[in-house]
């Protein structure tokens, strides 16, 4: 028999809110935390816009000695792995030594760390560059702070696919609790919110240039031009269903059902988009039709181009409008490789809550034919739904998760 493989525990660090209920909260009222960028002067760049964290303190949330070792996103992580494993009740030294892994994503690693450094190595020399700058901007930092600060000595590993990876990283943690290792906590936490991290987004040619917060980040709008950074992400306990079952796991969000990842052909070719086959597969992995799904978590690029492929691609498996589709990540802005664990949690919280959130400010195009919720949260019953993400350079993947089976259910909510 295949291991079921749920969710026990979130931990959220979202513009919108850092910890589920204040995120969720803020979700459903439609509250956008896309601002001007006050975490570096954006005077004179194209993209002034962000979805930046406020009132973040790691000073009270980490030891003094992590401090000067770690980037922001790096921080960020290591709260929201606390917090996540906390929400799943979950003690790992309870656990054997080798029962816990860590599997995350990154898009660009610690850049607000490594241009600190550069700065001091340009302006004072190399005496002054900090030696943690050898491993604190480095992709898999996340995950080996993680495992270091918890005594994590399972599967570990990083994901690198862009704004794929999330979903990769939760793909390859269920891959590893199916070979018998009983919890991985996974996902992605990114911040890349500094100048030279900037620059760096600003070479995709994908940001969006408008100084209004309320019309910057418009995905299947007929204005859409281009998407709005932020930073964050998710972490989640991803657990074998029968060790929750034993341990008493408080809760249990969901199951990850099944999942799939494709690559785009070369551009020129005049193939087609593989992201129909990462649906199609990750729906029949999940042993789940079409009409199974009860909401698709949309990547929503806002690049025309490609919100037409994604588009193509829902209406080709699903129907015209035949799926409420949503995009709540108008509100944070695109996170990067934590955008899409963001979405799974939030796809989790709608199959416990029977709502599904809302895209802000957007007016899809008609010709899109997307059933896409606006305005206000849709109250529907909600027990399956796919998440989508699309990574640049042509990655595509698809997760579907499902509400929990009744044995496993718990009324117990987070704190």
């Amino acid at each position: 028999m295949t291991t079921r493989t749920v969710v026990t525990g979130l931990g959220i660090a979202s513009p919108t809110g850092v910890g589920v209920d204040p995120y969720w909260q803020a979700t459903l009222r439609g509250r956008t935390a896309i601002v001007p960028i006050t975490r570096f002067d954006a005077t004179g760049y194209p993209a002034t816009l962000a979805g930046e964290i406020t009132g973040f303190a790691p000073e009270q949330e980490l030891p003094d000695r992590l401090l000067p070792q770690t980037d922001r996103m790096t921080r960020l992580a290591l709260v929201s792995a606390d917090r996540a494993l906390a929400d799943a009740a979950l003690t790992p030294a309870d656990l054997g030594p080798y029962d816990v892994g860590v599997i995350t994503a990154s898009h660009s690693g610690g850049f607000e760390f490594g241009e600190r450094e550069l700065r001091a190595l340009w302006s004072q020399g190399g005496q002054f560059v900090s030696a943690y700058q050898s491993f604190a901007w480095f992709y898999a930092v996340n995950s080996g702070q993680i495992s270091i600060r918890n005594e994590l000595r399972g599967p570990s590993a990083v994901v690198v696919s862009d704004q794929a990876g999330g979903l990769d990283a939760l793909a390859h943690a269920r891959r590893q609790v199916r070979k018998g290792t009983p919890v991985v906590v996974a996902g992605a936490v990114d911040a890349s919110l500094c100048s030279w991290g900037w620059v760096a987004q600003l070479a995709g040619g994908r940001l969006s240039n408008s100084r209004d917060p309320q019309h910057a980040y418009l995905p299947f709008d007929p204005r859409a031009a281009g998407h709005v950074p932020g930073e964050g992400g998710a972490l989640l306990i991803v657990e074998d269903a029968d060790h929750a079952r034993r341990r008493q796991a408080p809760h249990v969000y969901g199951e990850i059902a099944g999942h799939a990842a494709t690559t785009d052909p070369a551009p020129g070719t005049g193939r087609p988009s593989g992201l129909v086959r990462a649906v199609t597969l990750a729906l029949a992995e999940a042993g789940a039709d079409p009409t199974d799904i009860d909401v698709v978590f949309a990547d929503a690029a806002a690049v025309p181009e490609l919100d037409q492929v994604e588009a193509a691609a829902i209406s080709t498996v699903f129907g015209p409008r035949g799926v409420p589709v949503t995009a709540p990540k108008t509100m944070t802005g695109r996170l990067y490789s934590g955008a899409a664990p963001l979405d799974v949690a939030a796809a989790l919280l709608s199959i416990r809550d029977g709502v599904i959130p809302p895209t802000v400010n957007s007016d899809p195009a008609p010709e899109y034919e997307l059933d896409l919720v606006t305005g206000a949260p849709r109250p529907a019953r909600v027990r399956t739904a796919l998440v989508l993400a699309r990574g640049h350079g042509g990655f595509n993947s698809a997760l579907v998760v499902r509400a929990p089976q009744p044995v496993l259910v718990s009324t117990s909510r987070p704190s």
